[in-house]
């Protein structure tokens, strides 16, 4: 049975200003993309990596993934992320039913070994596993300008990625969406929004992710990833 990680850089990051894709930015002095691949690439866990890439940009993606041996491919991705997604899962059409597959966004740098290995673990008996972190805050229901609801704070989690599956169920949960003529209109967020919403009945098993594992989408991001590096490289640490 293989496992194989998706590595969903398609985001142009334009709320970050940038002019190019912001996995092609840098902290630490590397590209956000070389991070995000060798956290796989490097994870005993894995076999192959696919890294799907923003429009125009597919080269220097090649170039950012080439010293990585499990990178099996790069491809173009979609103007969204579910077409991203069917990319992928368009690449990995021969693969058997059972393969695992971990979805996980580029602008993620700093996934760890632990959760790596947890999302695989779990794959041995689920069939969907997210993972997840406790919400800090306080999220309200709003509508118009109104709280209409306060959901209890403790049963609440900020999911993160990757997100794994095995293979014959994302396939299945995107063929019931993209024969639904609603789905367009109201498309989730993320790959396990797709089984949840099309596959009710298939459980989305949680694990613990990591406050470190912070999404890059504002300019203050940057800033934190930055501070995240340096203190990876500072004497004594263990990165």
């Amino acid at each position: 049975m293989s496992t194989i990680a998706v590595v969903l850089a398609g985001g142009t990051g334009l709320r970050l200003g940038l002019g190019a894709p912001k996995q092609l930015a840098t902290v630490g002095g590397r590209p956000i993309l070389a991070r995000a691949i060798e956290a796989f690439d490097s994870a005993p866990e894995i076999d192959e990596v696919l890294v799907v890439m923003a429009a125009g940009h597919v080269a220097e993606a090649e170039v950012i993934a080439k010293p990585y041996a499990k990178v099996r491919r790069v491809v173009e991705g979609g103007a969204t992320r579910t077409e991203s997604t069917l990319r992928a899962l368009a690449v990995l059409e021969e693969e058997p039913g059972d393969a695992r597959v971990l979805f996980h966004d580029a602008a993620r740098p700093f996934v760890d070994a632990r959760i790596i290995a947890d999302c695989v673990a779990a794959l041995e008996r689920e069939d969907v596993v997210a993972v997840a972190v406790p919400s800090s805050d306080t999220v309200v229901v709003v509508e118009g300008d109104r709280v209409v609801e306060m959901p209890p704070r403790d049963r609440l989690r900020r999911f993160q990625t990757p997100q794994g599956f095995r293979l014959a169920v994302i396939r299945a949960a995107y063929e019931r969406a993209l024969a639904d003529p609603g789905f367009a209109e109201r498309p989730p967020t993320d790959d396990c929004g797709v089984v949840h919403r099309y596959l009710p009945e298939i459980p989305v098993r949680v694990v613990s992710g990591s406050e470190q594992n912070i999404k890059i989408t504002h300019p203050v991001d940057l800033l934190i990833a930055e501070q995240i590096t340096a203190r990876e490289s500072a004497p004594g640490s263990a990165g």
